[in-house]
């Protein structure tokens, strides 16, 4: 049997140091740096655990509902400002901005109409 040269918490190589992977079903497991094999035993006490929470089916009828009384500005592409829409004349757009060319110039704006959809672009 080798000397352990330093003390190391469970989860981790008593010869290197290195963080070890996860056991698999069967079996130890091999570290990463120093390619030693280690048992079980080299976890210690240690156990994982998680919890899943699930939304209740009611969140989600909730949510549709809601939906259906939406207007049109909450189906908006982004925030809504006042522009006038070349095609409907509606004086609400949304917006959404990209970089699209070198970092050195301005994004460009894309724009949606809140009533008919039609988009037309900026540059800034």
């Amino acid at each position: 049997m080798s000397t352990v040269t330093f003390k190391t918490d469970p989860g981790f190589c008593p010869d290197c140091g290195s963080i070890l992977p996860l056991l698999v079903d069967v079996g130890g497991v091999a570290c990463y740096s120093c390619k030693r094999n280690w048992g079980v035993e080299v976890f210690g006490d240690m156990a994982v655990s998680y919890t899943l929470n699930f939304n209740s089916k009611d969140a989600y009828a909730s949510s549709a509902r809601q939906g259906e009384a939406a207007d049109d500005e909450d189906e908006a592409e982004g925030p809504v400002v006042e522009r006038r829409c070349p095609q409907c004349q509606n004086d609400k757009m949304s917006y959404a901005t990209l970089q699209l060319r070198s970092a050195d110039e301005g994004q460009t704006v894309f724009y949606t109409c809140t009533k008919c959809r039609f988009k037309e672009t900026e540059n800034s």
